[in-house]
């Protein structure tokens, strides 16, 4: 795309409302996801009957998961945040333990980590990727550490095959060899070295949220695991402890949401087909931006693009950055957002339990200032996806003469 066909589109597809950066439904429904729930609401109305606790939509919807996983089980929730509590819950933390998860990340993996009051230890990110940093995570394991907490983040796998090792060369004196935990909650779909994000690892933790890659009625998660203990104890975690002999709460997915779970499950690989094609169309059209870092795919991963994202130079880190986000949302209706800061800054329950250990992690604090997402969705037209690359275009090209 030239610089004329450039200011073409910025004159005539200015949309009329925000693109906003994190669309607030990140799949989409047909009529199947309509029909389904329907069904389960009308098979529901007989007052014997009801909606029931774990029925077969919702083991139906488990199977297939764990089938596309590749995973011996699967265990669906209510939602993600309530299966980052419930990992940290199965790992029977002591005071004193420490979990490891990256700096760059949102809230919700730090914050199960505290809320079973343990120890959250920060590592740093790799700034190519934003997943975290595996030697990084070594040099920062003690004799109280108990798990790695890594996140896919958005969209793209972790290096789990050198996570799983270090875990293995640092056992804890007593529980063995670390578990390593993936937060999977932008990453449903993904691929790491020829298997589904979800295989690797002791447990998997998927959000089903409105905003995300699949979604179940607004809200929803799922773990996967290949250890039967685990998948026992976390079924009891979800239903008032069941038979697992471990304490437990009410953390069921709804028979409607199951059924509408198996139909975008079905429609995954091709959703994020869509959504992959937009975005290398639009990495391809940024191509001879200098200013502009663009999203890094390690070969051995396939990445979602759940967020599109891009780094400005240091020179432009910060001020220059926000400035430059400015332009697209408020003159080309082009949303964009940080994804993510250091956790800790919008946070302060966090930030109070670890800012004893910024200054440890300078990497993360540099990069969070010049990261960046903007607008994508799979529905996106070919002329909306060429329209937001030439708004990219038009902020950078102004920020070069500021």
């Amino acid at each position: 795309m030239n610089e004329k066909q450039r200011r073409d589109i910025l004159k005539t597809h200015k949309p009329q409302q925000l693109f906003p950066a994190e669309p607030h439904l990140g799949a989409w429904y047909t009529e199947e996801e309509i029909e389904v729930a329907t069904k389960a609401i009308r098979d529901s109305m007989d007052w014997r009957i009801g909606f029931g606790f774990i029925v077969d939509e919702i083991l139906d919807f488990e199977q297939s998961f764990a089938n596309y996983c590749g995973t011996e089980f699967a265990i669906s929730l209510s939602t993600a945040s309530v299966g980052l509590d419930s990992a940290m819950i199965s790992l029977n933390l002591e005071p004193g333990d420490e979990v490891i998860c990256p700096a760059i990340n949102f809230r919700a993996s730090p914050l199960a980590v505290l809320g079973q009051r343990a120890n959250l230890v920060f590592c740093e990110i790799d700034p190519r990727t934003f997943n975290c940093d595996p030697a990084d995570i070594e040099r920062r394991i003690t004799p109280k550490t108990r798990a790695i907490f890594p996140v896919h983040m958005n969209g793209l796998s972790a290096p789990l095959d050198d996570l799983l090792d270090i875990a293995e060369r640092h056992p804890h004196p007593i529980h063995g060899p670390l578990k390593v935990i993936g937060d999977a909650a932008r990453a449903c779909g993904g691929g790491y070295k020829g298997t589904k994000i979800g295989k690797k690892g002791w447990m998997n933790v998927f959000s089903f949220h409105t905003m995300k890659l699949m979604t179940t009625l607004g809200e929803g998660g799922m773990i996967t695991t290949d250890d039967a203990e685990l998948a026992k104890k976390l079924r009891g975690i979800r239903q008032w402890g069941s038979d697992s002999g471990t304490w437990g709460s009410s953390y069921k997915m709804t028979k409607v949401q199951a059924a509408v779970g198996s139909v975008q499950l079905r429609r995954l690989d091709a959703m994020i087909e869509q959504r992959v094609k937009r975005a290398r169309d639009r990495l391809q059209m940024l191509e001879g931006i200098p200013e502009l870092t663009l999203t890094f795919e390690p070969p051995e991963c396939d990445h979602t693009f759940y967020l599109f994202t891009l780094l400005v130079p240091p020179k432009w880190a910060g001020e220059k950055r926000d400035r430059l986000c400015q332009i697209l949302r408020e003159e080309h209706n082009v949303g964009t957002m940080v994804a993510n800061p250091p956790v800790w800054e919008d946070q302060p329950y966090i930030n109070a339990q670890t800012s004893n250990q910024i200054e440890t992690l300078p990497v993360s604090v540099e990069t969070a200032k010049r990261i960046f997402c903007i607008s994508l969705h799979p529905l996106m037209s070919e002329e909306e996806n060429a329209y937001v690359v030439a708004a990219v275009w038009d902020a950078v090209e102004r920020m070069r003469k500021t």
